[in-house]
């Protein structure tokens, strides 16, 4: 009630990036609370996060660390509601594209010096330094960036667009950063162009999920010029057909020479695909 609607409550524990409700809605807000506290719970007992709402449009900005230094990948915004124009539940990720065209041209170096930087440097202090992949996932609002979460890796359907993006190789950044050597690492380079994913969901996500229906065309969507398709609930049944084992199937990924170009190859290699039920967004990076 102190921070009034719309209302951000969280499960305070891991929930497939599918635990937080924002909602005008108090009575839905409270009913997510309730049932959050029924869960089962750590030592700790079981709790919820209300958060203040913040407003704007969300980015997320990958560093590495090596536990002194941070070196970023490109930013990218992904779309977390399951339907168009942001309705609906939120998900692990729709979509996701690259690079920001409206974001400030000092939007990393931002990240870097009032975010990633002190974080680094305060684990650093307490004797506990931090070594791996750290997730900034931020809302830029009129009061300037502000941080919405932290996550310890690579965050799915970003990843699928920053990496499709890297022309440096990442095998030696994550080495570097393994050992403690990444002041010793070029700044990575990066494609002119564009890269945009769309997630193919399987029916019911992200409630109940049916699974064991026909995954088809997978092969013939490759084919289409600057598309890529990952596999993240896909299995083969008994007959060796390739069927959907989870809420989000796949992820078309399709690269061009800008935003327009890359999101309509994307589009067209999802038009090859079919999944009884099957459904996506229309709308990912449609600015």
């Amino acid at each position: 009630d102190a921070f009034g609607p719309p209302y951000v409550v969280k499960d305070d524990g891991l929930a497939a990036g599918k635990g937080v409700v924002v909602t005008e809605d108090r009575d839905q807000a409270l009913e997510h609370a309730r049932a959050a506290l029924r869960r089962p719970a750590g030592p700790g007992g079981p709790a919820v996060v209300v958060e203040e709402f913040l407003d704007g449009p969300e980015v997320s900005l990958f560093c590495l660390c090596d536990g002194t230094d941070v070196v970023p990948l490109a930013p990218a915004q992904d779309y977390k509601r399951v339907g168009d124009d942001d309705t609906g539940p939120n998900t692990g990720g729709m979509g996701a594209y690259s690079p920001l065209p409206w974001a400030p041209p000092d939007l990393t170096e931002t990240v870097l010096e009032r975010v990633a930087r002190p974080v680094v440097r305060e684990m650093a202090r307490r004797g506990t330094p931090f070594v791996g992949v750290l997730y900034c996932g931020l809302a830029l609002t009129a009061r300037g960036v502000q941080v919405v979460e932290f996550n310890v890796r690579f965050g799915d359907p970003e990843t699928q667009v920053v990496l499709a993006r890297l022309a440096t190789p990442l095998a030696p950044l994550l080495l570097a950063a393994a050992t403690g050597r990444l002041v010793d690492v070029p700044s990575p380079r990066w494609h002119e162009g564009a890269a945009v994913t769309v997630v193919l969901a399987a029916h019911g996500y992200p409630g109940d999920v049916r699974r064991g229906d026909a995954v088809t065309g997978v092969e013939q969507a490759e084919e289409v010029d600057g598309v890529h398709v990952l596999h993240a609930g896909t299995a083969r049944d008994d007959d060796g057909r390739l069927v959907s084992a989870g809420g989000r199937v796949l992820s078309v990924v399709g690269t061009g020479p800008d935003r327009s170009l890359a999101r309509a190859a994307a589009y067209a290699g999802l038009m090859e695909v079919s999944l009884p039920g099957g459904h996506h967004r229309s709308d990912i990076a449609a600015l």
